[in-house]
Order: structure tokens, then sequence, then C-alpha cells
């Protein structure tokens, strides 16, 4: 939930805790040859087609910064940019981070 602050304040936003902003994309990244990652993948697929969230899949080897990032931690899930999880999905973490909980 969000609430508006009153005018003139510096923060303009205000999260609540306990609900988060729906994402509007899922990223995940993975290597070819990875057996989590091929794991990860149906699971990832079901979820973001279940929320009506876009998915896009990124090899961690086509880009460098990419690769100097996430090396070996594939694959991760991204939401929005940000970090969601590593190695292994929690489907029900990323099922309720999908719903905006």
């Amino acid at each position: 939930m969000t609430v508006r602050r009153p005018p003139g304040s510096r923060l303009g936003l205000l999260r609540l805790p306990g609900r988060r902003a729906r994402p509007s994309r899922v990223t995940l990244v993975t290597r070819q040859g990875c057996h989590l990652c091929e794991q990860a993948l149906p699971v990832v697929q079901r979820l973001a087609d279940d929320a009506g969230v876009p998915l896009e899949v990124r090899d961690v080897d086509a880009d460098p910064a990419d690769r100097a990032r996430w090396s070996d931690h594939v694959p991760v899930v991204l939401l929005d940019g940000e970090q969601h999880s590593l190695w292994f999905v929690d489907e029900d973490a990323l099922a309720k981070a999908l719903r905006g909980r």
C-alpha cells in the first residue's frame, strides 16, 4: 500500500510495511548447461504467467556486466531489476512477491 505524504514533504510517497508494489517484469538470469537453471525456468515461467507479469530470460554469459555481477550464482530471479533469489527458486515466496505482498 502506498500513501501520499502531505504537501511540502520531501519524501513524496510512503511505503507501508507488509505490502509491496506488484513487479512489472521478471528476469531469470541463466547459463547454458546449468541444471538448476533448467529446473527453475518452468517454475518461474508458470508463476509469471499466472501473475500476468512478462518474463525475460537472459544468459549470464551474453553480457560482461551480468557475468561480473552474477558469475556462478545462476539462476538468479530479478523482480524489476532487483534480486529476489539466486541458486534456487522458492515458489511460495516468488508467487507472493508477484502478487505484490
